[in-house]
């Protein structure tokens, strides 16, 4: 079983940068895949960034290369999403979650979820 808990949401202007947490507790290996999603009202879920946790590549949405990095802390078991040059069209709730092998860039592939995080980006 693996916990997921994610921070470091908020408010922030256009052009602006937040970090996203995601601190996960419980059972992990290197093997496991980690992801970013989104979700903005009305909208399906979306993929953001993935990689696995014991490392390597890493994975973008077209929209977000560039802007956006994942990367994690194996000391504090946490991974993070580092957003640069923010848009409102970023805006959404994130989640991380994690697949027990590899990535993927599917919601349905994942296997635990975090409670999710808001991000507003004001024009």
């Amino acid at each position: 079983q693996v916990q997921l808990v994610e921070s470091g949401g908020g408010l922030v202007q256009a052009g602006g940068s937040l970090r996203l947490s995601c601190a996960a507790s419980g059972r992990t290996f290197s093997n496991y895949g980690m992801g970013w999603f989104r979700q903005a009202p009305g909208k399906e879920r979306e993929f953001v960034a993935a990689m696995r946790w014991g490392g390597g590549s890493t994975y973008y949405a077209e929209s977000m290369k560039g802007r956006f990095t994942i990367f994690r802390d194996n000391a504090k078991n946490t991974v993070y999403l580092q957003m640069n040059s923010l848009k409102p069209e970023d805006t959404a709730v994130y989640y991380c979650a994690v697949r027990r092998i590899g990535t993927a860039t599917v919601p349905a592939a994942y296997d635990y979820w975090g409670q999710g995080t808001q991000v507003t980006v004001s024009s």
